[in-house]
């Protein structure tokens, strides 16, 4: 279990900057489009992250947590003509990656995006998303999806799993599909989100079994589903790590829960994050912990700042724990 990050890198120097501050570990994307990448520029790549003193743990198919509007591939998830070959098109991505030498890559099966409401205040001043179900438009109408029911939606996502699975595990890829951010009731936007769920989750990891097929955990994604995170998260995370389904972690804090909350630096939310690092490492977890979603703050560099600032507390738990101090 080590220290990774997914931040997009602006130039060079943030390769030499994530060396310097002791991160080895990184998930980041080739250049140029998706659809348009090769195994030489793969491979290219992932020559260029090991030329810094860094790992290329992990790749991004390009299937985003953007809504289906703005998707690379959209017929996957809305069935369409050309639903075949945009999925043939990933398994030769992921054969690709496989043939690189990339042990993973993340994705989403994402439809209406992240849905949030205003931003909010949070310590100091920043400024932190949120979601507040009494202050967003409930009634909002049905985009490119459509009406969606359980019942499709569980189709077209096990459509899609019994194609891929197979070449991912034939490759020995890891695919870490990411949570529905948040969870939003039946129907929302036309939609019913299967996997904005604990036992949604649950299913989706069962449903084409392999241990090449689980999840990007994103702790703080999880937490938006319950009532109460501090309390419940503990056990979520035994049951997916005790089934080795965790391939990555998002190791981020909220304040509130189900419906209604707000996203937090991870030393200052609800959940016991000192608790959970503990639980991954009970459970076995063996790859990356890296931040995700960092409240706006001010200065010349906000992005860089906030996450350094995430890099440095999962750096120190996890040699406080190596030490036997946790």
């Amino acid at each position: 279990m080590y220290i990774g990050t997914q931040v997009d890198a602006r130039d060079d120097d943030d390769f030499r900057v994530w060396a310097q501050l002791g991160i080895r570990h990184i998930c980041a994307d080739p250049a140029g489009k998706p659809a348009s990448w090769t195994l030489d520029d793969m491979l290219r790549h992932r020559e260029k992250v090991e030329s810094f003193g860094l790992t290329l743990d992990m790749i991004q198919l390009p299937m985003s947590s953007r809504p289906i509007e703005e998707a690379s591939y959209p017929d996957i998830l809305l069935a369409g003509p050309d639903r075949d070959r945009q999925i043939d098109d990933l398994c030769r991505m992921i054969e690709n990656i496989g043939k690189a030498g990339i042990p993973a890559a993340k994705y989403n099966l994402n439809l209406i995006g992240i849905p949030r409401t205003e931003m909010e205040r949070g310590r100091g001043g920043s400024l932190n998303e949120a979601w507040r179900w009494d202050k967003a438009v409930q009634d909002a109408a049905p985009g490119l999806a459509g009406q969606l029911s359980e019942e499709q939606n569980w189709q077209r996502i096990a459509y899609f799993l019994e194609r891929v699975v197979p070449v991912a595990e034939s490759n020995r890829v890891r695919l870490a599909c990411h949570p529905h951010d948040p969870y939003t009731p039946p129907g929302y936007k036309g939609v019913t989100r299967v996997l904005g769920t604990v036992e949604g989750l649950k299913k989706f990891v069962m449903l084409h079994e392999s241990p090449y097929h689980g999840l990007n955990f994103c702790q703080g994604s999880i937490a938006e589903m319950l009532e109460n995170p501090r309390e419940e998260i503990d056990d979520i995370i035994r049951w997916f790590g005790s089934r080795q389904k965790i391939f990555n972690v998002h190791f981020r804090n909220i304040s509130g829960g189900k419906l209604s909350f707000m996203e937090r630096f991870p030393d200052e939310g609800d959940m016991d994050m000192v608790r959970s690092l503990k639980i991954y490492r009970e459970v076995g977890y063996p790859w990356m912990i890296m931040p995700d979603h960092v409240p706006t703050i001010s200065g010349r560099d906000p992005v860089g700042v906030a996450f350094s600032f995430c890099y440095g507390y999962i750096a120190a738990l996890l040699e406080a724990m190596e030490a036997g101090h946790l």
